[in-house]
């Protein structure tokens, strides 16, 4: 076991845990931050994406200890109360049906808009290839990416 001080959310959070704990654990069972969802637990299906810095990150493989002093941004606080582009886009396409990806699918779309305001079809496939949709609302989560794009355009 080892402490650990997070900045997670804007706020530094101590956990005293085993340093290759992943930052999923930690943050639903150590934080009660359980926005993030375990879905396959091998990085593959994209449920437990975060944000490390401003890299969406698979937070199933993501052990405590390579975080450091990176900030880590979790659906919760992405923004306090859901009026992030993405998050209002999701709303305006009524992309989610059961749910159970959005917030990762969510964070991974919203690093993309940091990194590449103005995405192309293309490049919002390749960035979301991988987060897995189990009810395969993929044609709103894109169309919801360009709506979220067009709004950060605005602003």
């Amino acid at each position: 076991m080892a402490a650990f001080n997070l900045k997670i959310n804007g706020k530094v959070q101590q956990v005293n845990v085993d340093p290759a704990t992943p930052m999923l654990w930690v943050l639903r069972d150590h934080l009660n931050l359980v926005g993030t969802k375990y879905g396959c637990g091998i990085a593959q299906c994209g449920a437990c994406t975060i944000h490390m810095g401003e890299v969406a990150m698979r937070s199933c493989q993501l052990p405590v200890s390579a975080v450091g002093e990176q900030a880590i941004t979790t659906i919760e606080g992405l923004s306090e109360k859901g009026y992030h582009p993405v998050q209002q886009a999701w709303l305006e396409h009524d992309v989610a049906q059961c749910g159970y990806c959005q917030a990762g699918q969510i964070m991974n779309a919203s690093a993309l808009l940091k990194s590449n305001p103005n995405p192309t079809d293309a490049e919002i496939e390749t960035a979301m290839n991988g987060n897995i949709c189990r009810c395969a609302t993929y044609l709103r989560i894109k169309a919801a990416i360009k709506t979220a794009a067009k709004s950060t355009a605005k602003s």
